[in-house]
């Protein structure tokens, strides 16, 4: 059914209390896999004023400084003093850490062989439509593009006055189920005090939008609501506490698809909620690219220790150009579904993943994010057109 309608997503700065939650999870993570690819991790990480905890499970012959990895991670997010909110280099780090349970160890099989089980049960979606070239939703696309584009004009001290908390939401106008325009752009920013309102508006439009989206894409009417509330010079975790796995929609689709509830930060690759949305995400993006719908959502399912899927699903919203259940058989055959696969095929032990923790997981040119690759076009056009 064709409709017209709008949609929202948004997104936050890397200095949100969540994202710095996120973003310190998987800095660990990478530190661990760097000594030891094998390393098995599952951490959560929490912000509040002048402290941050780290608490979970850690099985690995690595060994690393987590208090350092912290303060540098905050650090580097721009958090270097109690003026801006938060001093990474003498805020409180607490840890409460152990070694992975024995019975999850033993459900997934470090050896790493064939029959490498799960490490959890539960569900994961992937998603991909052709409404950007990065095949993912606009309002999604947009809300990221402008959250970095704050981050990069903070950093790069082109607006001095921005500080490292803020966040993003764009509304798109859908007609016949096509995005033709954006509608409206919701942008709130931590500021330096005594800095006037209406020249963080100005500046916020003319350098940050307009420089960000395409004036095709900009509604004739359309509205902009820079920090709506006014002021917003305290920010950081001294207003919000942060915590990993928060910004689940953030991280994925911006709420056009499904999600199976799982986050991703903190966890190695093991943990099918991370590496299971990525091969969902790496099936979806592939059929479309391939032409073969132009929207797909994927959706797995899995049991600790039991390493092939219990359910797949492929769902087209009626976009698609071939047989379903011949589309289905393919990828069953051809696609890497159990751990072990997913792991050597889309090559996850890595350190590579507190690049992904902040602006999606999803959509981003980085060539270690395998998932996003297309490189099963052939194979699906010649199989299946």
């Amino acid at each position: 059914m064709y409709n017209n309608y709008l949609f929202t997503s948004e997104s936050v700065t890397e200095g949100h209390p969540d994202k710095m939650a996120d973003q310190v999870a998987d800095a660990i993570l990478d530190a661990l896999l760097m000594d030891d690819k094998y390393s098995r991790c599952a951490v959560e990480v929490l912000f509040k004023t002048g402290f941050c905890m780290i608490a979970g499970e850690i099985s690995s012959n690595a060994n690393i400084n987590m208090p350092f990895i912290a303060r540098k991670t905050i650090c580097d997010i721009g958090y270097t003093s109690s003026v801006i909110g938060f001093d990474g280099m003498t805020c409180g780090v607490l840890i409460s850490v152990e070694k992975q349970s024995y019975d999850i160890a033993k459900a997934v099989d470090i050896s790493l062989s064939n029959k490498q089980g799960a490490g959890d049960q539960g569900i994961v979606f992937g998603y991909a439509c052709n409404e950007t070239k990065e095949l993912m939703p606009m309002p999604i696309v947009y809300a990221h593009k402008l959250a970095h584009k704050l981050s990069i004009m903070r950093k790069n001290k082109i607006l001095p006055w921005l500080r490292p908390d803020g966040k993003t939401q764009v509304t798109v106008n859908y007609e016949n189920s096509k995005p033709v325009s954006i509608n409206t752009i919701i942008i709130s920013v931590q500021h330096e005090a005594n800095i006037l309102l209406s020249n963080i508006k100005e500046a916020i439009i003319e350098e940050i939008i307009y420089k960000t989206i395409p004036s095709y894409l900009l509604y004739k009417n359309i509205k902009y609501y820079i920090n709506s509330s006014g002021s917003f010079v305290s920010g950081g975790p001294i207003n919000d506490v942060g915590l990993t796995g928060r910004k689940i929609i953030i991280d994925s689709y911006g709420g056009m698809s499904r999600h199976g509830g799982g986050s991703f930060s903190g966890k190695d690759p093991s943990k099918l909620d991370r590496s299971g949305a990525y091969l969902a995400r790496y099936i979806a993006k592939n059929i479309v690219a391939a032409g073969l719908a132009a929207r797909c959502e994927v959706q797995l399912s899995y049991a600790m220790g039991l390493y092939n899927p219990i359910s797949f699903m492929i769902e087209t919203f009626g976009t698609a150009m071939c047989s379903i259940s011949k589309l289905k058989n393919i990828i069953q055959n051809h696609f890497p579904l159990t751990p072990f696969e997913i792991i050597k095929n889309l090559n996850l032990l890595q350190p590579i993943y507190q690049s992904t923790s902040v602006y999606g997981h999803f959509g981003r040119e980085n060539n270690n994010f395998s998932w996003e690759n297309t490189d099963m076009i052939q194979f699906l056009q010649d199989n299946l057109l």
